[in-house]
């Protein structure tokens, strides 16, 4: 296996939550339809606001990443939803599904051959592809983390 083909499989694997850290899947699983909204004292998030800030910020790395003409949300408020809880269960089901699918297309953006992980994005101002997965990468992991404390303050977490 070339070097190349080896960095690619480490950000998949990174990207997918592999390693040290619980996965997306694993974070989110089995949460109550009634904890979604919920807060814990002295935080100032919900998992509703968690999952959404993760979608919203993720998919706007991946746009910025393949698209000069992409618009990033207004900092910082559009990266957060507006309330604490999602308006019913398709609001949920609905930003889960957006997140899977736009982390499946940052890991198909990093496994395509003809992605230059080095190279500088045009539109950009230094960053590359490489630099931008792991942006990803690291965004995710920090808030999973934040995600299973509350899942935990909560009651909502039996860690398996």
């Amino acid at each position: 296996m070339t070097d190349d083909a080896v960095l690619r499989e480490h950000l998949v694997n990174l990207l997918r939550g592999r390693g040290a850290h619980v996965d997306f899947e694993k974070a989110i699983h089995g949460l109550p339809v009634a904890v979604r909204g919920a807060r814990a004292p002295e935080l100032p998030f919900t998992p509703w606001r968690l999952l959404e800030h993760m979608r919203i910020a993720q998919w706007d790395i991946l746009e910025f990443s393949r698209d000069g003409k992409h618009v990033s949300p207004e900092w910082p408020g559009g990266y957060w939803p507006a309330g604490d809880a999602p308006a019913n269960g398709a609001a949920w089901d609905n930003s889960v599904a957006a997140f899977r699918r736009d982390l499946a297309e940052m890991e198909a953006l990093v496994q395509n051959p003809a992605t230059h992980l080095f190279a500088r994005i045009p539109h950009g101002t230094g960053q590359t592809i490489l630099r931008e997965a792991l942006l990803v990468a690291d965004h995710n992991s920090y808030h999973l983390g934040q995600l299973i404390v509350l899942r935990r303050l909560l009651g909502a977490w039996s860690g398996r």
